[in-house]
């Protein structure tokens, strides 16, 4: 991503912070996966947003309207032993010259030179309690400037949230953003195509995972989240990730899975027969949700409020049911006691960027948010029927049991309407047994 996206973002955030303030981002820090193996490392979103900068161990300073430098990273030095170990460095004249830095210092002297930049603000923006570690460290130089007070020294009188802005400004996606999901959207629904040709009763469900990581690397991205891979009940486990089991003849296949793309995600699910046929009690319930996302997606527009592609596709949901015996009873009474979450438990969506389940709010207030052009949300509604599942006291017919299905679409909001950044792969009836039918 271009340099000049940062410093756009960093400028508008400044604009809003105004003048006396200053704003603290830490990078985030080294996840050790077992004694002294990392994690593949993965840079804070908020972080990220405002520099780009790819690296651990870093803060980013900002300070609107400060002569010398708005923008200030403390980072790690060049050290040539160090990165014949781990890898190469940007170091200081790296920080200011690739990443836009107006002033760079090492990091191990951040304790020394970030109080004096917090002398004479009013107000510091920091995000409390994401960081316990970093949160102390914060909290030590505050008290540092409080025990020079006697000698003069200003100490910053309010903390705010830096979420609030920040948060605000990731909801809205610039065309450059766009982009990114766009291709993080395509490259997801290519290997969703693939899975739909490949699987084959006997496989097993990490052999269908396999294909989705091996489909992103060489395209160039990483997965945005542990992939889904459940076969039959297993797709009734909403966060399943064991994806160990035997795929069987007769089950669907529901897969959760999506890229990223230079940090931004995608997030498509689809569930197909493992044989390429669907039963008709399969086919029967598929419609459903399918209907049910149709009239979801239909609510997707400026104006409309956040809860409107919910209350859409519960309606569609509710009276699915009822058609099959599953429910019964009044369609109003039905919706309004919820009894649909027996079998559709979860929210129609959530807002999609940078992090899977995005950053943004849902209400303004005690009122939904309206959707606007520039966001991008999932909708993705679903029906889980797992063995056992009762109605009250009655239980689900056999034939009903162990069926789950989720449909998920990545969403933009347009100037008129929307744009389904994961149209590419295949969601209805025919045109999954066609793909599957094709040798």
């Amino acid at each position: 991503m271009n340099q000049n996206e940062f410093a756009r973002r960093r400028k508008r955030l400044m604009q809003m912070m105004g003048k006396s303030s200053v704003a603290i981002l830490p990078a985030a820090p080294v996840l050790m996966r077992n004694r002294d193996a990392e994690h593949t490392y993965r840079q804070d979103s908020d972080f990220h947003y405002l520099t780009g900068f790819p690296e651990p161990e870093a803060v980013a300073v900002l300070i609107p309207k400060r002569k010398h430098a708005e923008y200030i990273l403390f980072c790690r030095e060049r050290d040539p032993e160090m990165e014949t170990w781990h890898g190469r460095r940007a170091g200081l004249d790296g920080a200011m010259e690739e990443y836009g830095a107006d002033d760079a210092f090492p990091i191990t002297d951040i304790d020394d030179i970030l109080p004096g930049l917090l002398e004479n603000c009013e107000r510091v923006f920091y995000a409390m309690g994401c960081n316990s570690g970093f949160d102390n460290q914060v909290n030590g130089w505050v008290n540092q400037l409080r025990d020079k007070a006697r000698a003069g020294v200003h100490t910053p009188g309010e903390f705010v949230a830096l979420d609030h802005l920040l948060h605000d400004m990731r909801l809205y996606k610039s065309r450059t953003e766009i982009t990114a999901m766009r291709k993080a959207a395509k490259i997801s629904a290519q290997a969703h195509i693939r899975a739909m040709q490949m699987t084959k009763p006997g496989m097993m469900e990490y052999e269908i995972e396999a294909e989705f990581q091996h489909h992103y690397k060489q395209n160039g991205c990483e997965h945005a989240y542990i992939s889904i891979v459940g076969g039959g009940e297993n797709g009734c486990i909403l966060h399943y990730t064991e994806n160990n089991a035997q795929l069987r003849d007769g089950d669907l296949l529901l897969i959760d899975a999506g890229a990223e793309n230079d940090l931004y995600a995608a997030d498509i699910t689809r569930t197909f027969p493992v044989n390429g046929s669907f039963s008709p009690e399969q086919k029967a319930l598929y419609q459903i949700v399918l209907d049910a996302q149709l009239a979801a997606i239909d609510k997707v527009k400026p104006g409309n409020h956040w809860n409107e592609p919910h209350e859409a596709a519960v309606k569609v949901i509710t009276k699915g049911l009822m058609k099959l015996g599953l429910l019964k009873g009044n369609l109003r009474t039905l919706i309004k006691e919820q009894a649909y979450r027996t079998f559709y438990m979860h929210r129609t969506g959530h807002w999609l960027g940078m992090d899977v389940h995005d950053v943004g709010d849902y209400k303004v207030g005690d009122v939904w948010r309206e959707l606007e052009p520039g966001m991008v949300l999932t909708v993705e509604p679903g029906l889980y029927i797992a063995p056992g599942t009762k109605v009250g006291k009655r239980a689900v017919a056999k034939k009903w049991q162990g069926i789950g299905i989720r449909i998920e679409d990545d969403v933009l909001v347009t100037k008129d309407g929307c744009d389904i950044l994961s149209k590419d792969a295949p969601k209805t009836i025919n045109d999954i047994e066609t793909l599957m039918a094709k040798p």
